[in-house]
């Protein structure tokens, strides 16, 4: 492995970081193109490359999510009884998107990838809010919310932010405190996810010397080493910079990311 991937995964890991506190998104969006880049460069075998950029992006999610939703937590910024009520669906979806995941090919995981970021990107733009205009669902809707934002994240390799900060306000829940939430409820979508993707290739048939089923470990302790460090921080700059012209630009970089995936998946 040469100095340069190394130093990229390190990169990947200070910008996830910084993100998963800062803007509510997870640090995924960004994780998993810029780990699929990395191993073309490695030579990863292309139906391969996505699962493994998936299962690789939860894993470090796990670390950089405690970092965060500490950190949030210690601001009193975390709504433990949402997470105590929304956890159940998470675990369930998330470990079933990843058995869909496993089963399906990389083009179209690439190409759903893709369509994810332009929508998130979008709605950073637009910034367009749902209006608050009910309350949280009892228990069954709770459960069932949490399945989708579980299967999503697991098809998509995020924490589940883009999915549940909208949801959390729909809901009436405040900007700050629906961003702490989504990064505790990070965590159990982060477990999950990885998890799966473990069991779905437990030899890590296929692919590169110390893979975890779908985990390249050298690639998440990179990633996990500078974002453990870099999400506290994230979490200080959302308390202080305007967060919504900062999603603007972040969004525009969105778009270049995806429209260079859809590239290259047509090129």
């Amino acid at each position: 492995m040469s100095v340069e991937i190394v130093v990229m995964y390190l990169i990947v890991g200070l910008i996830a970081g910084v993100l998963a506190g800062l803007l509510g998104v997870g640090g995924g969006v960004v994780i998993v193109p810029m780990l699929v880049f990395c191993f073309i460069k490695q030579g990863v075998a292309p139906e391969q490359m996505m699962h493994l950029a998936l299962g690789t992006s939860l894993a470090s999610i796990i670390f950089t999510s405690i970092s965060s939703f500490m950190s949030h937590h210690k601001r009193g910024a975390v709504d433990w009884v949402i997470v105590k009520r929304i956890v159940p669906g998470i675990l369930i979806g998330t470990f079933c998107g990843t058995f869909i995941a496993s089963r399906l090919s990389t083009g179209f995981l690439k190409g759903f990838f893709c369509v994810f970021l332009y929508m998130v990107a979008t709605q950073m733009l637009l910034n367009k809010k749902p209006k608050a205009s009910r309350e949280l669902p009892e228990t069954a809707g709770m459960f069932g919310v949490g399945s989708v934002i579980g299967v999503v994240s697991a098809l998509v390799g995020i924490g589940g932010g883009s999915l549940s900060v909208p949801f959390m306000l729909w809901c009436n829940i405040t900007a700050h405190r629906a961003i702490g939430t989504s990064a505790a409820i990070g965590f159990p979508i982060a477990i999950a996810g990885a998890f799966g993707y473990i069991v779905n290739n437990p030899h890590g048939t296929g692919l590169p010397p110390f893979s975890l089923g779908f985990v390249y470990l050298p690639a998440l302790v990179g990633i996990v080493c500078a974002s453990v460090f870099t999400a506290p921080l994230g979490v200080k700059l959302a308390h202080a910079l305007p967060v919504d012209r900062l999603k603007r630009i972040f969004a525009v970089f969105l778009y270049l990311v995806a429209t260079r995936m859809v590239w290259g998946l047509i090129s």
